[in-house]
């Protein structure tokens, strides 16, 4: 049995590279337009009306700090979001090499108990966070 020729590598490619060219485009633009002025972002709304931090506030500020190279900054502003960004990375970085090597998509299978652990941890960080002894993830 033969094996069908592989695409050509711009064509495998293509995916992953757009991918990244779409998300360095909104890195640049946080890192541009600085999330830490007022106006420049819309409020979150739940912090706006119930006082509470959702698991993304943060989120922007920590990508712009990361823009600009400062990691601290970052891990302050929001832990959850620094810690999705290097998981993404790590995972784009695995679906390119399958790309260029065997023309393969992304090697990761997600199953529903990866869904519900992830929703899990992203509860309880919201949760820790607007306790008082959460008070070091707040942003």
């Amino acid at each position: 049995m033969t094996r069908a020729p592989l695409e050509p590598l711009p064509r495998r490619l293509a995916a992953p590279l757009g991918v990244a060219a779409g998300l360095g485009a909104a890195v640049t633009w946080v890192g541009v337009v600085d999330p830490n002025r007022p106006g420049s972002y819309p409020a979150c709304p739940l912090l706006r009306w119930t006082g509470l931090y959702c698991p993304g506030c943060g989120g922007l500020r920590g990508l712009h700090a990361l823009a600009h190279g400062d990691l601290g900054t970052a891990l302050g502003a929001n832990v959850l979001a620094v810690a999705g960004y290097a998981a993404f990375a790590v995972l784009w970085t695995l679906w390119l090499v399958r790309a260029a090597r065997t023309g393969g998509g992304m090697p990761a299978v997600f199953r529903p108990e990866h869904g519900w652990t992830l929703a899990g941890i992203v509860l309880l960080f919201t949760v820790v966070r607007n306790l008082p002894c959460g008070s070091a993830l707040v942003p």
